[in-house]
């Protein structure tokens, strides 16, 4: 049996699984259909989309996604208001049932033994004439039926590909390979190793349109024109950093195939005397942000995450540190970790002024300076003025104790930090106890 062969055995449902599946999702559409007829909503039509519909979900994956469609010139009120109504009669026998909200509200719950989302959505006649973001979904799961006989194993081995090398999943703390997107790379290629072999030479830039009717020019890592839409990108949410990592890993696991790219080890928690060791033999300086993160859903949290490290680096960077890494994690507590060449920077800062023969500006630069607290020594060098000024901020912790407030860092986390934040330096990070922030660590462990 060859290396994909036991993976397939491990992941593929079996099926008494699949029975159980489609027995579930078979139960949940009889009582969509039976919920609208009650409340009396005509011209409904439910229906099981995603992978669980196209035989591409992964074992112990128990997901279901049922869609109630409505005929496209229905009005968005009544959609909603109709949906939810439909839902909740269908929730009635559910488990932790949520009302969630992405483009219109939808609902999720547990049903025998599954993660249920009851969506919403416009039966419109082509992927391209969308009312909600969620209406092409439909089209997305007729062409891979369509497409995709012969390689769903394929798939599935391609799925636990990209979970153990962590590029999957399209949402926004993720940034990588959604399962359509998966699934259309699959076909395209025809086989997991044919998808790796290819992807071992893919360049930014690189546009696959299976259908040659993109209608649009797209300027992302990967463009994959939907079949159903010549005007969408799908690989539109993967990232930079995600379509490298992905590539980088097709060409290891091309070299060398082993398990752990399928089913990688869980990196240990650090122990204090490794972050100690870490931190002290890079002769670098750390410095953490902590604060109580808001309770927010992943996709409005992480752009707001992402949008904070970039601002505290640009803070740094702006106040003439120089940053080497950084980072953030989250859990009940969140931290953004910037790694600085050190942190803290001379009392004194050299600030060049104008030449001594442009008299009004030169006059102005001496006047500024001669008798101001801030100057250390005022002198002429080739020509032109030079100001030996005291600092503003000499150390990161000042700096961020100062001028935090002044950062971008979005509307919640904003009110978070105003709340109080704590800085700690270089080995005080130690003092944090969570296994999660233990092994983010390791991120930064030489050699490893």
């Amino acid at each position: 049996m060859t290396l994909e062969e036991k993976i397939l055995a491990r992941i593929k449902p079996s099926p008494e699984e699949k029975k159980k599946l489609e027995e579930v999702a078979s139960e949940l559409l009889e009582k969509v259909s039976k919920a609208a007829r009650t409340l009396e909503v005509s011209d409904i039509i439910p229906k099981l989309v995603g992978s669980a519909a196209r035989n591409t979900w992964i074992s112990g994956t128990h997901d279901l996604d049922i869609f109630i469609s409505f005929p496209a010139d229905t009005s968005r009120d009544d959609l909603e208001n109709n949906g939810l109504l439909i839902a909740r009669e269908v929730a009635k026998e559910g488990e932790n049932i949520e009302e969630r909200y992405a483009e219109h509200p939808y609902l999720n719950m547990h049903y025998g033994g599954f993660d249920v989302d009851l969506v919403p959505c416009f039966a419109v006649d082509s992927a391209s004439e969308i009312i909600s973001a969620v209406d092409r979904t439909p089209f997305h799961n007729e062409f891979i039926k369509m497409a995709i006989p012969g390689r769903e194993d394929d798939v599935l081995i391609m799925k636990q590909f990209m979970k153990g090398t962590g590029t999957y999943g399209s949402e926004l703390r993720t940034q990588g390979f959604s399962g359509y997107l998966t699934e259309l790379l699959t076909i395209h290629y025809g086989s997991f190793r044919n998808t790796l072999r290819n992807a071992c030479n893919w360049k930014p830039g690189l546009t696959i349109d299976m259908l040659e009717h993109g209608s649009i020019k797209h300027k992302d890592p990967l463009v994959v024109i939907d079949p159903t839409d010549p005007k969408r990108n799908v690989a539109a949410a993967l990232s930079m950093n995600q379509f490298a990592r992905f590539i980088d890993a097709a060409r290891e696991y091309t070299e060398e195939p082993t398990e752990e790219f399928f089913f990688p080890k869980q990196k240990k928690a650090m122990k204090d005397d490794e972050i100690i060791d870490m931190i002290t033999s890079r002769r670098s300086s750390f410095v953490a942000i902590c604060f109580t993160p808001p309770d927010l859903v992943d996709d409005i949290l992480y752009p707001q995450l992402d949008k904070m490290e970039h601002s505290v680096r640009s803070l740094f960077e702006e106040y003439e540190f120089q940053v080497l890494n950084s980072g953030y994690w989250v859990n009940e507590e969140a931290m953004i970790l910037i790694e600085l060449t050190t942190s803290q920077l001379p009392l004194v800062k050299k600030h060049r002024g104008p030449p001594v023969w442009a008299y009004g500006h030169a006059k102005g630069f001496k006047d500024k300076y001669i008798g101001s607290d801030e100057l250390f020594s005022l002198y002429l060098e080739d020509g032109f003025y030079v100001a030996d000024i005291r600092r503003k901020f000499s150390t990161a912790k000042e700096l961020l104790e100062g001028r935090m407030h002044h950062c971008s860092l979005g509307k919640h986390l904003g009110k978070a930090v105003e709340s109080g934040f704590t800085v700690l330096e270089n080995t005080d990070i130690a003092k944090i106890n969570d296994p999660g922030f233990r092994r983010f660590l390791r991120k930064w462990e030489q050699g490893k």
